[in-house]
């Protein structure tokens, strides 16, 4: 199948060198790595086709990436697949600013897309932190989110349509400019499926207009207790803020020596607090903010003067993630969801859990909407250290269960969390998304060991299995 993709697609975009295949063996989480097998650079959505056609006539699984910047595993590669790289697919095909769309290639940067369209007074609403090096095809597969998700939704909210070269290598055009398409919701299915059900490659976005008013503000807290009060009072209050983010005490240290943000000293926490929209309602809803900050105990309150002053509060913000480097040699970023109202309770119950354990945990999360970012940090070379690391990170995804939640919010569940799939869902619920996947994609080639804990066949019968099932017998894969 190699000579036949070469002949194809041309030596300088198939790679079969080792050490280069190794450029790609893991996403953003390096946890995980496996060389692929083969990879190719798309250049265009005829090569993802031609690609993905040879894999199924060969019977050779296949796994999408983009710019690698997950954090669940679900790019990781298979060691006897082929790994199709569409970060050199980086067009924006049309801006339709009348209709507020615009059509983009699955390589085109998230941040790209926005600055191509904000002189016309528009902008791509979802903004993961990586924006500035993700891509809208990997935002795609994993549903991203980002800060301002509260307000104005995940990224199936922004997409209206789909190019898709479908497992069997046929290209389909799902949904378009309009806002909703008749017949069955696929495009509900695709987003977020990442990569099971095939490749994208084009979308059709939505474009959100600028806001007339922003207003950023940064207040500092004793504890997270009341930097939570604080966040259920404004959502109670009616008032539905851009963004409502919270960082911890040890998220801050890392900022500060990562990037100089200049946190108010001595804060147990900072919420980061954004409002838009028309310029009497912001006025109104910042009093409001405000005030009820300052009665849950916020000891210092910022505005930001201008646009300057508000990149600086972000930038502590946004550079969370890395920024934790500066204080530990490794760490796991987990990425659960509670109700907002348990904040407190899962904190503290998430500091228990890394007391017990000897880990710190460093805690980032969107407080607006419950999604959680603890980062677990641990140092590799300690005996035990990893495996009390990933301990704590799977209990924090257990409370986020025990509280009504989920076990991802915008990251994805990848290879990192497939196993705790059987804990949110019933045999019944995992059976009957099997189906689904089966219905695009009956060999299961595309991405193959992402989202479910257990290879489960096509054709198999839906249902609980009696005896011990051949694959897990044969030691290929393994019962939760």
């Amino acid at each position: 199948m190699t000579a036949e993709l070469v002949g194809a697609l041309g030596h300088e975009h198939v790679i079969t060198d080792h050490a280069r295949r190794r450029t790609y063996e893991c996403d953003g989480l390096a946890a995980y790595r496996v060389v692929p097998g083969l990879v190719v650079l798309a250049r265009h959505a005829a090569d993802v086709a031609t690609t993905v056609r040879a894999c199924a006539t060969h019977g050779v699984p296949f796994v999408a990436r983009g710019s690698g910047t997950g954090l669940s595993g679900g790019a990781l590669p298979h060691s006897e697949g082929v790994l199709v790289v569409t970060s050199q697919m980086r067009d924006i095909r049309e801006l339709d600013v009348p209709d507020q769309r615009a059509v983009v290639d699955p390589g085109v940067i998230n941040l790209q897309l926005t600055a191509a369209t904000s002189g016309d007074g528009h902008y791509f609403a979802p903004d993961p932190s990586s924006q500035s090096v993700c891509s809208i095809g990997g935002n795609v597969a994993e549903n991203s989110g980002g800060a301002h998700c509260l307000k104005y939704g995940f990224t199936t909210n922004h997409v209206t349509g789909l190019d898709l070269v479908t497992p069997a290598g046929d290209r389909v055009e799902i949904g378009g400019k309009a806002p909703d398409p008749p017949g069955y919701d696929l495009l509900g299915a695709l987003v977020g499926s990442e990569g099971t059900l095939g490749i994208v490659t084009a979308a059709t976005v939505r474009l959100t207009r600028l806001p007339q008013e922003v207003r950023t503000l940064l207040a500092g807290f004793r504890t997270i207790d009341d930097a939570g009060a604080a966040t259920s009072a404004i959502i109670a209050a009616g008032v539905i803020p851009a963004a409502i983010e919270m960082m911890d005490a040890l998220s801050i240290e890392a900022a500060e020596k990562a990037v100089r943000c200049g946190y108010p000293h001595g804060a147990g926490a900072v919420l980061v607090i954004e409002l838009d929209g028309h310029e009497a309602d912001v006025a109104g809803e910042f009093d409001d903010v405000v005030r009820l900050c300052e009665e849950a105990g916020a000891f210092e309150v910022r505005v930001a003067a201008d646009d300057a002053e508000r990149a600086l509060i972000w930038k502590g913000r946004k550079s969370a993630f890395a920024a934790v480097g500066r204080i530990s040699p490794d760490y796991i970023v987990q990425d659960g969801v509670i109700p907002r109202t348990a904040l407190p309770q899962v904190l503290r119950s998430i500091t228990e859990l890394g007391d017990a354990a000897g880990v710190r945990v460093a805690n980032v999360f969107h407080a607006g909407d419950g999604n959680l970012h603890p980062l677990v940090l641990f140092d590799g070379s300690e005996p035990g250290a990893v495996e009390r690391a990933e301990e704590v990170a799977g209990g924090i995804l257990d409370l986020c269960l025990e509280h009504g939640g989920s076990i991802t919010g915008e990251h994805g569940v990848g290879a990192d969390k497939a196993k705790h799939m059987p804990r949110m869902f019933t045999d019944d619920d995992l059976a009957v998304m099997q189906a689904v996947r089966c219905a695009f994609d009956p060999d299961t080639l595309a991405n193959p060991g992402k989202i479910f804990p257990t290879p489960r066949l096509c054709g198999e019968r839906p249902g609980r299995r009696q005896g011990e099932h051949p694959l897990s017998e044969a030691g290929v894969a393994e019962v939760f």
